[in-house]
């Protein structure tokens, strides 16, 4: 991954996108999520899946952390979908590969990633290298987060509708951000028209973790902090739910990691589970 020019996307989003790829490799089916494409775009050494932070064993519950919480999120996009919202915006999109994976769905959506601006055209890039295209449903949309770029007004220069519902996602995210940030996001979303819908994960307090998985996350936390994107916010499940309330939606509910394993895990017998008390999700609606 060091090959990569400094344009590439960061090593955390390189990472849940290699995670998903080692679930399609090293987990047995049916899978939850079906994702190679971060893969195919990243292109790393041969020898990936032998790094300290690939090792199956060890990455088990976070990548089906991952893959669950992806597969949420798709399966919310289609209920969506289905009610006739036809816009979808992605925030933190990284290597996200809805539109690659699922063609079929997207396309009767405007799909929007925002993103800063230099990983997103490596990822523009490496789409056309790689023949997966940019069709005009699928619309970046760049914004320089640390200049103060307002991104809603980003989303209606490149095609944004804010008079029709949208689902709006953000993954990944809110850990990075000052609580009054996060509360920010969630007042401009909620802002938008009747009827749309925003899901976003959350990072519960550490030492509410599983104790299998606190060290991996505190080796986390750290490994954060020294790349200089230290986590600052943790919120118990009843903090993210009144934050939501407060910035204006009219439901807001947890989806826990149980919920997430009762969905998508039951039956298996391999022991893959996304663990409890570790990133769990908001869906709120306006």
């Amino acid at each position: 991954m060091n090959d990569q020019p400094a344009a590439a996307p960061d090593s955390t989003a390189a990472r849940v996108a290699l995670w998903r790829a080692l679930h399609v490799q090293a987990d047995a089916p049916p899978h939850v999520l079906e994702d190679e494409v971060g893969l195919q775009l990243l292109a790393p050494a041969e020898d990936w899946r032998s790094r300290g932070d690939m090792d199956p064993q060890f990455t088990r519950p976070f990548r089906a952390s991952i893959v669950a919480r992806a597969r949420f999120i798709e399966d919310l996009v289609v209920e969506q979908v289905g009610r006739g919202v036809a816009q979808y915006v992605i925030l933190g999109a990284g290597l996200d590969s809805f539109a690659q994976r699922r063609p079929d769905l997207a396309a009767r959506l405007t799909v929007f990633e925002v993103d800063p601006p230099e990983p997103q055209a490596w990822k523009r890039r490496r789409l056309l290298e790689l023949g997966f295209g940019v069709p005009d449903w699928l619309r970046f949309v760049p914004v320089d987060f640390e200049a103060g770029d307002n991104w809603r007004q980003r989303l209606v220069d490149e095609g944004f509708d804010p008079g029709k519902p949208a689902v709006v996602v953000s993954t990944g995210v809110s850990m990075y951000l000052t609580k009054e940030a996060n509360a920010a996001t969630l007042r401009e979303v909620a802002a938008l028209a009747p009827g749309s819908t925003f899901a976003m994960t959350f990072l519960l307090p550490l030492e509410m973790a599983d104790p299998d998985v606190r060290p991996g996350l505190e080796m986390a936390e750290k490994g954060a902090r020294a790349s200089g994107t230290p986590f600052i916010s943790f919120f118990t499940p009843p903090q993210i739910v009144a934050l939501a309330v407060d910035a204006g939606f009219a439901t807001a509910r947890h989806v826990s990691a149980a919920d997430l394993g009762e969905r998508y895990f039951a039956g298996r017998t391999d022991g893959l589970r996304p663990p409890a008390n570790a990133e769990e999700l908001l869906v709120a609606s306006t």
